[in-house]
């Protein structure tokens, strides 16, 4: 079956309140049907029956609050989180860790993405992490297959390790990549950045994306040349 690329676009929904955030969805109402919300939204007043609403209406939520603790606690929180019907949920740490949350989530649809390396990140950031003995790319591949051998659905990396992974994979593990700009646009706090074709020639399988839609002139406009380049790019994979 085609890929059909406006699927496949998630609009990262860093707001600074509930209203502002509906206020977005609204504008871009019809065109994007995936919305990521993050740290930034997480303690702002009514986010929970935000993301209740959205899904209500028809929209999927990738819960992007990287959890992070011992596994017991990972696995209430997931199993909470499956319970909201999101359709994505990050976490992050050791197999120990990723098995629980396999198992919280149960049979729910719910899909666990690990994270990798943040694209913010480059060698020096992973040197002053402590892991002076690896590449980004290196420490990539590493959590992919972790997260693959311990049941992980999906991993979070950049357009440039998404061929490796797909390949490592065998195509077993989605591909969700953030760090996508436009040619010419500002990279931002971005290290590891690629446009939306590159990343989807590359493999991934979805793409995030926030201030180059959210912070345009005309976010549903943005949104819509981003869903055609996505679209061309599958279309070309797929040939």
């Amino acid at each position: 079956m085609k890929v059909q690329a406006y699927e496949r676009l998630i609009v990262a929904l860093d707001s600074a309140s509930v209203a502002e955030a509906q206020a977005m969805v609204g504008k871009l109402d019809e065109v994007v049907r995936f919305y990521k919300v993050g740290l930034v939204m997480q303690l702002a007043e009514g986010t929970s029956e935000f993301v209740r609403s959205l899904i209500a209406g028809g929209k999927k939520v990738f819960l992007d609050y990287k959890y992070y603790d011992v596994p017991e606690t990972i696995r209430k929180a997931v199993g909470r989180a499956a319970k909201t019907g999101v359709s994505f949920l990050t976490i992050h740490g050791s197999s120990r860790i990723i098995q629980a949350a396999v198992e919280a989530k149960g049979g729910s649809g719910l899909k666990l993405m690990t994270v990798t390396v943040l694209t913010s990140m480059d060698s020096t950031d992973m040197q002053e992490m402590g892991y002076s003995q690896h590449t980004p790319d290196e420490l990539v591949l590493f959590r992919a297959r972790k997260a693959l051998e311990a049941g992980c659905d999906g991993v979070i990396a950049s357009g440039r390790e998404a061929g490796k992974i797909r390949e490592l994979s065998g195509g077993k593990l989605l591909v969700v990549t953030p760090g996508i700009r436009p040619e010419g646009y500002p990279e931002d706090d971005q290290k590891r950045t690629v446009t939306a074709g590159q990343a989807i020639e590359a493999g991934a399988d979805y793409l995030v994306v926030g201030r180059p839609i959210t912070g345009a002139a005309d976010p549903r406009g943005a949104a819509q040349q981003f869903i055609a380049e996505m679209q061309a790019a599958f279309d070309r994979r797929e040939a």
